[in-house]
């Protein structure tokens, strides 16, 4: 529980050094790109550079537009990341976006976060970007080697929820271990046992008697006597 929350407050912290990194890249890239618009001369489109100086946007047809839409899908990719690291709001993910929901590991989050690392490395970018891109590549990594030991219970595990549920509360009143005990049901009884109860009732009593006259057998009833040590009743 314990190691499995640690890598996941890693991984919170390196989305949002990513975050904060892009959004500084977007703030260069723009002052780069106006710098370059306002000095550029004939020599300057004379040299064939493959990026804008001091920026990560290509010298090339609508490099800056692709170049700020690949900013804001890390942008975006970041904050949702985040979201599902922080269990909110999980019933959206587990209904629109299940490989990041409650019932999926950690390895397809892993997955998502090493293809935004690989993404920003492969740019010239500053020191704190490089820095903020190679955690966040490590953590992926580390995610997806957990998604599969762990599988799909690793978000289980790591829940914080969960592991209130599971610890006993101090306060509580013992429970007793034994199983509480019922009163069987009559239909339970009567399935138990199964044996005829056309002749149950029939012994000495009433009940005897009426089937012995049914058969045709007599029953008479002995004479009240006193036994020979009673005194006798007085006149």
């Amino acid at each position: 529980f314990y190691g499995l929350n640690v890598v996941r407050a890693l991984s919170i912290i390196s989305l949002l050094l990513v975050f904060i990194s892009c959004i500084i890249t977007i703030v260069n890239n723009v002052k780069a790109v106006n710098y370059y618009m306002a000095h550029r001369t004939k020599e300057d489109e004379q040299v064939d550079c493959d990026y804008i100086e001091n920026s990560t946007v290509p010298n090339q047809a609508a490099g800056v537009f692709w170049a700020v839409v690949s900013s804001l899908l890390i942008l975006f990719q970041s904050v949702v990341l985040m979201m599902s690291e922080l269990s909110w709001p999980m019933t959206f993910f587990d209904t629109y976006f299940p490989v990041l929901g409650s019932n999926f590991g950690t390895g397809a989050l892993g997955i998502f976060q090493c293809f935004i690392g690989a993404q920003i490395l492969s740019h010239h970018v500053d020191d704190f970007t490089l820095v903020a891109a190679f955690f966040l590549f490590s953590v992926s990594c580390l995610n997806m080697i957990l998604g599969l030991i762990f599988r799909a219970s690793g978000k289980h595990q790591r829940s914080i929820r969960a592991y209130r549920n599971q610890e006993p509360d101090p306060f509580a009143d013992p429970k007793d271990p034994r199983p509480p005990f019922t009163m069987a049901s009559p239909s339970y009884v009567k399935s138990m046992f199964t044996g005829s109860t056309a002749k149950a009732g029939f012994g000495f009593g009433r009940q005897g008697e009426k089937k012995a006259g049914l058969k045709g057998f007599l029953l008479s009833r002995p004479e009240e006597t006193l036994p020979r040590y009673a005194s006798p009743v007085p006149a």
